[in-house]
């Protein structure tokens, strides 16, 4: 059997960059080395656990000179948590990866011509940003190294928090997390105490089984919160003594539903959202406009970043009020009712049911008469008796998934011709696909990133295109 060649140790190795997903980037030898944890302009020791033919992968073993740009991480789970991987970044240099994160890949995936790129408009809150978090219970808590060493058994090890880097079941028990009101800790934190002390089983997920699988937790700029509880099967005895436990102790909730979930993955989509107590939706705002908020629907979860993101989608449309704009991806109508009252008529589309019902909810409490919402996929909706019912988009204003567009969509905005495309997205680089695939007919004009999330390496981005 052939024995395993040893990987070397790099010394000295001087980071110089930051790649895709937010890792460190040195060079030994002419070959890449990524390393996590590490930022530009240290100098450190590393070991490489994986050797490509182009690239390598380390360990930090000593860090032998910090980078000017190095922060104190403020977070105690920071390094084992998933989350927040910048926090050792000072955040102007985060912002500058972010921009040069867009620019790279317009060039290398758009291949397309780049205007002057916007400076990246960066958050005012860079903690306690988020309205909305998912909790994960699990009955196989992540183990610190010290406890490993220990050689210790720990038979039980249930923990509520978030998942560990690519160990989908492992989770890091939570004590604190610093990206939502502190009401949030208080929550999670006495829902564990509660469901251990009563001895309530956390979900196994290799084995998918266990009581006790989502906590997700929501508020808004009105000071309301929303707390959904996921179970693996319908104990009702055990669901409501934890329900009226949670009521009793949080008073100020707006909102406490509850699903069941039998199924081998989390999404909750396509399963039934059960009241417990209040009322099964909570209500949030923008500028001077309302939105209602389900259990299901999607918002932009940094309130704040998202009234930014919305105002310069708007200055990008270039309305003067005559337009019908058509909004892919709609969600509960909050672009869509954004710009409605600068344009003829907006369309919204969008695949999930729950959502467009909301977004005629929140076109009706804003007093807006001016809007349609349609279900369906949109690559399906996307036909000639569409248009010819709802009117020729001189604008489309589209907001994909991480994924981006289908073909079939980008196909079908090709053939419709608006004048002017504004295309937001969560992702560069699919979004930089699109633009490739857009360029046949369209001309890149005008980019603005947007720092939605804070010590991470996510960055959104609006992009406008003009039919050549």
């Amino acid at each position: 059997m052939a024995r395993k060649k040893k990987l070397p140790i790099i010394e000295n190795l001087v980071i110089i960059d930051i790649a895709d997903q937010g890792k460190a980037v040195g060079k030994a030898d002419d070959a890449v080395v990524f390393v996590q944890g590490l930022v530009p302009g240290d100098i450190a020791n590393v070991k490489v656990i994986r050797k490509r033919k182009n690239y390598m992968e380390g360990i930090l073993i000593d860090l032998i000179r910090e980078s000017d740009s190095r922060n104190q991480p403020f977070c105690q789970h920071f390094g084992v948590c998933g989350g927040c991987k910048w926090q050792n970044l000072s955040y102007d240099k985060q912002l500058y990866f972010k921009q040069k994160q867009v620019a790279d890949n317009l060039q290398r995936i758009g291949q397309v011509e780049i205007p002057e790129i916007e400076p990246v408009i960066g958050s005012k809150k860079q903690q306690y940003y988020r309205n909305k978090l998912e909790y994960t219970f699990s009955n196989t808590r992540w183990l610190s190294d010290a406890e490993v060493r220990s050689e210790n058994q720990f038979s039980d090890r249930r923990a509520l928090g978030f998942h560990i880097a690519g160990k989908f079941d492992r989770i890091l028990d939570i004590e604190t997390c610093y990206l939502q009101n502190d009401l949030s800790n208080l929550i999670r934190n006495e829902v564990r105490a509660f469901t251990l002390s009563n001895n309530y089983s956390y979900y196994d997920q290799r084995q998918n089984q266990g009581l006790l699988r989502n906590l997700i937790i929501r508020n808004t700029e009105y000071g309301e919160w929303m707390v959904m509880l996921v179970f693996q099967y319908n104990e009702k005895n055990l669901i409501e003594k934890l329900l009226k436990h949670i009521e009793s102790k949080f008073p100020e909730l707006t909102s406490l539903l509850y699903v069941i979930n039998p199924k081998v993955n989390d999404t909750i989509h396509d399963l039934d959202v059960l009241f417990f107590s209040g009322r099964d939706f909570v209500y949030e705002k923008l500028d001077d406009l309302k939105f209602k908020i389900g259990p299901k629907s999607f918002f932009q979860t940094n309130t704040f970043q998202a009234l930014e993101l919305y105002r310069k989608a708007l200055h990008f449309a270039e309305l003067n009020g005559t337009e019908i704009i058509y909004d892919l991806y709609t969600g509960t109508g909050t672009i869509a009712n954004f710009v409605a009252s600068h344009c003829k008529k907006v369309i919204g589309l969008d695949y999930i049911e729950e959502a467009i019902q909301d977004a005629y909810f929140n076109s009706e409490l804003n007093g807006i008469t001016n809007t349609g919402f349609f279900t369906g996929d949109i690559k399906d909706l996307l036909n000639e008796d569409f248009i010819k019912q709802n009117g020729m988009p001189d604008v489309i204003i589209t907001d994909p998934p991480r994924a981006g567009m289908h073909n079939d969509v980008v196909q079908s905005i090709l053939n419709i011709q608006p004048g002017r495309i504004v295309y937001i997205s969560c992702n560069p680089a699919t979004q930089s696909r699109d633009i490739k695939l857009l360029s046949i007919k369209y001309k890149l004009t005008a980019i603005q990133p947007v720092d939605m999330f804070p010590h991470t390496h996510h960055v959104e981005n609006i992009v406008r295109l003009d039919l050549k």
